[in-house]
């Protein structure tokens, strides 16, 4: 596995235990449909929340959150879509990003949570 894939996997697993502290529940991680991929899936109260997580050695080239390209929003709200009506899911739904940046012996944490809104 690449070095930057490795990275990503580690972001996404702290990501995970992060919403996990804060009582969310993660119903699915890296779920698929066709090329479009959820990074993770969880559960906050009412809500099903639609997780982007972005991982960065650093933030001098950009920060994590403006990786998130209107391109990515669609491909997202499509992959949202498909897992609502293949689990027949009966809920608000919210987008969020959780980014990582490493910082000492842990990591810097951002949640944004309603980091947008599906296009109209």
């Amino acid at each position: 596995m690449s070095e930057h894939n490795e990275l990503g996997q580690t972001g996404e697993e702290i990501a995970a235990e992060y919403l996990t502290s804060k009582g969310f529940e993660i119903l699915a991680s890296n779920w698929r449909y066709n090329h479009k991929e959820i990074d993770l899936i969880a559960r906050d109260g009412d809500y099903l929340v639609i997780v982007e997580v972005k991982t960065r050695t650093s933030d001098g080239w950009e920060n994590p959150r403006e990786a998130i390209t209107n391109k990515k929003i669609r491909f997202l709200v499509d992959a949202a879509e498909a897992y609502i009506m293949q689990n027949d899911v009966m809920m608000e739904t919210r987008f969020d990003i959780v980014t990582l940046i490493p910082s000492g012996d842990g990591w810097e944490i951002e949640h944004l949570k309603e980091a947008f809104y599906p296009p109209l």
